[in-house]
């Protein structure tokens, strides 16, 4: 079955899915029916990573609808990341093989550096440092890392490359030295965080943004009751309205219209449905600047458990706002 989810290309030439399934922080337990449930209302976009630890349950998702012949594996497009803890370079095609076997793949369409700093090396996710607070930094530079994300490529294990939560400044260090140069940057990005700047020297330099977050991740685990709910805002409300859709449809809409990927997470078969039916309406030029202007630099997700990692792609950020 054919999906009609428009494409972007990349700047290679490639294609990905406007929408994809995010799987991060989904339940466990439930992530291979919420990857049968999207593919069978239409996802053809799948997007992972080792740290979510679900990839094995996205892979029996994907296996069933193949199985099925629902679907064939060169109309999925699968998404995954590189942990922290494997930047040394001699650890990077061991990671992506550990990736693959609990996805029940052969190659990914996409491979992602997950974060710009490193932990100190090993499976430990998180290797804490003795007061449990911050993590045990390496000193590998993900800069020696992507040469060897692009042997992957030559290898025909993965088919593009790219990074994740690198700030400007990062994504010219990867330019730099890169022969293959990545062809996104995966950012948290919603009206309460637009990162606009880095979004403009990534579209100037052909790097598609992929827009993880977009419904502002009210589940998150460090969630506080007096946080903003996005969702809840009286003017995305009030344009959910106007518009007779969801909350949620609506700021999926504004990332497509931003010219983004945009991955939102769902386990509920309704949620996941109502979420890919974004391409029959249009917001328009007063939507977008009212959704535009509840900027806050709301950061949902700020790492700041390896605050002090010279890597850290925050961390300056916070000094200049905490002046």
């Amino acid at each position: 079955m054919a999906s009609k989810v428009p494409k972007i290309l990349f700047k290679n030439g490639a294609s990905i899915p406007t929408v994809g399934l995010g799987t991060w922080n989904s339940p466990p337990g439930q992530v291979a029916q919420a990857v049968r449930d999207a593919i069978d209302v239409g996802y053809r976009h799948i997007d992972c990573a080792h740290v979510y630890e679900n990839e094995h349950e996205v892979g029996e998702g994907i296996a069933a609808k193949i199985g099925q012949n629902r679907v064939k594996r060169e109309d999925l497009f699968v998404t995954s990341k590189l942990w922290n803890t494997y930047h040394r370079p001699d650890l990077v095609h061991g990671a992506l093989q550990v990736t693959l076997r609990n996805l029940g793949l052969k190659y990914l369409d996409l491979y992602l550096i997950h974060w710009p700093q490193a932990y100190q090396e090993g499976d430990v996710l998180f290797p804490l440092r003795p007061d449990g607070k911050r993590v045990h930094f390496s000193d590998a530079d993900y800069v020696d890392t992507w040469p060897a994300m692009e042997k992957l490529v030559e290898r025909g294990l993965v088919r593009n490359i790219g990074l994740s939560n690198f700030n400007t400044k990062q994504v010219q260090r990867i330019l730099n030295v890169a022969r293959l140069a990545p062809v996104t940057n995966q950012i948290e990005c919603h009206p309460f965080l637009h990162q606009s700047a880095l979004t403009a020297y990534c579209r100037q330099q052909g790097i598609t943004i992929t827009a993880y977050s977009p419904l502002g991740s009210p589940a998150r685990p460090w969630v506080k009751d007096d946080d903003p709910v996005l969702m809840d805002d009286p003017v995305v409300q009030r344009v959910a309205k106007k518009h007779s859709k969801t909350a949620a449809q609506i700021l999926i809409r504004y990332q497509v219209q931003l010219g983004h990927v945009v991955i939102p997470k769902s386990v509920s078969k309704q949620r996941i449905a109502a979420n890919m039916d974004i391409f029959r309406f249009e917001l328009d030029d007063d939507d977008m600047k009212k959704l535009g202007a509840l900027e806050r630099n709301g950061r949902i997700c700020p790492e700041s458990f390896s605050f002090g990692h010279p890597h850290h792609p925050f961390e300056e950020e916070f000094r200049k706002a905490r002046r």
